[in-house]
């Protein structure tokens, strides 16, 4: 994340050394530092780093937020827009934070209420024992359970935890954390989604119990008092406090609970973006077309009054039949210049089984399920035209952000849009069956029609890639060797088998555009990605007369 991860960490290093010099250091907490010793330091640090998290963690999911910031930034250059386009990552850095600072947190207070039970009982000497005694402003929290007087009691921190406000609303609040970040597993996300999808709405007790958690005020600072109480001679002389005017008996208040403050603007935002959510879920859509392609794909064209969209942009679809609370992204394969816009959707999951069945079992000319849509959002995709020259890399369903694209161009070139700044697109496509390309095929058919009757045949540039295939498909392939077309797909453009090599690609387009500035945009599994952006740092020229590559990817 380059320039916002370090600056996000230095200014959670920064919190933490502050509060926690502030707690260490600070007078007003000496005595507190007597029952408490290094831990109170300890608690209040991550408390601090912790409000500050849990005022983030929430943004980068406001999807609508994102995309007008996405918009305004146009004119500031492609670097703020990349950050933007890696929210996802960001979320996931905020919530391994808050993550580490609770399990600090809870550890430091579970040892806090340990020495405040030690203290009370008179165990650390005659200071924190005669501060545990102090009934009217008091400093130690573990006294009385009903009537706050210096009466011994037998407590735990087990007790304490579950008949105080911070103890209850901490103990909501850790288990709902464990429960959202052990669903976000990558293993359980993709295998199970329900179960991520339902426990990550735990988050709404989640704020709840923060916003109760400091009702409680359980560190006490020392307050002033008239006289003031003089702590360098009176902390060592515990049996003279209130019989001398210079050591009246110390007050203590505990601080202004400070979280809500930190979350209330993110938490309004984001209501207002479910709200907005809600609203365009009201909204009718109506389908102009279904189809249903082979390798279970399928396509779906809807129409909805006042829809405008960009290249490679996708939307969050709802189907109530299926489940009221469930949105899932789909990048829209149409062209902006079309009057309907388009999702391909891949069996994946319980939830798009379940819409390819019911769509599958729909009567003959019969409109498709009741269905939501809440978008559009930008993408990475949309800067491709920025680029004189573009890498474009789907794999499997992947390709659906560059159908888009390839669809835009040809609805450029076909009115000779003045506008198009792009000169060359180099397009892979990496499928591991002969069905997936089927549907796609048609359009790259079209676009090769077209830039050969243009005598432009050299702007576009593609390779599709077939990684999985049988001795009978191999066959198949050597009889027909010899044709014109390819056997899969019926284009000019051979299919290649195996993966592409791709410093022998990276190093092509390299020599062919030697002093552009080059667009790589890929949407497909991670371990892809991490090969792309090596080689994007690999083969850009340090002088920047040189080519020079920019890695994008989606991100959803």
């Amino acid at each position: 994340l380059g320039i916002l991860t370090v600056v996000w960490m230095g200014i959670n290093i920064f919190l933490f050394v502050r509060f926690y010099l502030f707690y260490d250091s600070g007078p007003q907490f000496f005595y507190t530092r007597q029952l408490l010793g290094s831990a109170l330091a300890w608690a209040r640090a991550p408390a601090a780093v912790l409000n500050f998290n849990c005022m983030l963690i929430l943004l980068p999911v406001c999807r609508n937020l994102l995309s007008l910031l996405r918009g305004s930034f146009v004119c500031c250059g492609r670097t703020m827009r990349k950050q933007l386009d890696k929210n996802l990552t960001f979320h996931k850095l905020v919530a391994y934070m808050i993550a580490l600072m609770t399990a600090v947190h809870t550890v430091a207070h579970l040892l806090n209420v340990e020495w405040y039970i030690n203290s009370r009982h008179g165990r650390y000497g005659p200071l924190p024992g005669n501060l545990s005694i102090v009934v009217t402003c008091y400093i130690n929290m573990c006294r009385h359970p009903t009537n706050g007087t210096n009466t011994l009691v037998s407590q735990t921190p087990t007790i304490f935890a579950f008949t105080t406000i911070a103890g209850l609303t901490g103990v909501v609040i850790t288990l709902a954390l464990i429960l959202m970040i052990t669903s976000s597993m990558e293993v359980i996300r993709r295998s199970y989604f329900e179960v991520f999808w339902y426990t990550h709405h735990l988050f709404i007790i989640f704020f709840a119990g923060l916003v109760f958690h400091g009702a409680g005020r359980i560190v006490r600072g020392q307050v002033s008092t008239d006289p003031p109480h003089n702590t360098t001679l009176c902390k060592d002389h515990p049996d003279k406090w209130g019989k001398i005017s210079e050591c009246p008996i110390p007050q203590f208040a505990g601080g202004f609970p400070q979280t809500w403050m930190w979350v209330i603007g993110p938490m309004v935002i984001y209501i207002c973006e479910r709200l907005l959510r809600f609203i365009r879920y009201l909204q009718a859509v109506r389908y102009k077309k279904i189809v249903m392609h082979p390798s279970r794909v399928l396509e779906l064209q809807l129409v909805k009054s006042g829809f405008k969209m960009d290249v490679g942009q996708y939307v969050f679809l709802n189907c109530p039949e299926i489940s009221q609370l469930e949105w899932h992204p789909f990048t829209m394969t149409s062209a902006p210049e079309e009057e309907f816009f388009t999702i391909h959707i891949r069996q994946a999951g319980d939830w798009t089984e379940k819409l390819i069945k019911m769509v599958e079992n729909l009567p003959e000319g019969s409109q498709g399920p009741k269905i939501g849509v809440d978008g559009p959002f930008g993408t990475a995709s949309e800067d491709v035209f920025d680029y004189e020259v573009s890498m474009l890399v789907g794999a499997g369903i992947g390709v659906t952000p560059f159908a888009s694209i390839l669809k835009s161009i040809w609805y450029k070139f076909k009115d000779s849009n003045p506008k198009l700044r792009t000169r060359k697109i180099y397009f892979y496509w990496l499928c591991r069956e002969t069905h997936a390309f089927e549907w796609f095929a048609d359009l790259l058919q079209v676009l090769e029609k077209e830039m050969d009757e243009r005598g432009l045949k050299d702007f576009l540039t593609y390779k599709l890639f077939l990684t999985g295939w049988d001795h009978t498909h191999a066959a198949h392939v050597m009889v027909h060797f010899d044709k014109d077309t390819d056997v899969i797909t019926g284009l000019k453009q051979k299919t290649h088998y195996g993966r592409p090599n791709w410093d022998k690609e990276f190093e092509q387009v390299r020599q062919e555009n030697p002093s552009s500035v080059v667009g790589t945009f890929l949407c497909g599994p991670a371990a892809l990605a991490k090969v792309l952006e090596k080689k994007c740092v690999k083969y850009s020229d340090v002088d920047p007369r040189k080519t020079k590559f920019y890695f994008n990817k989606e991100n959803f």
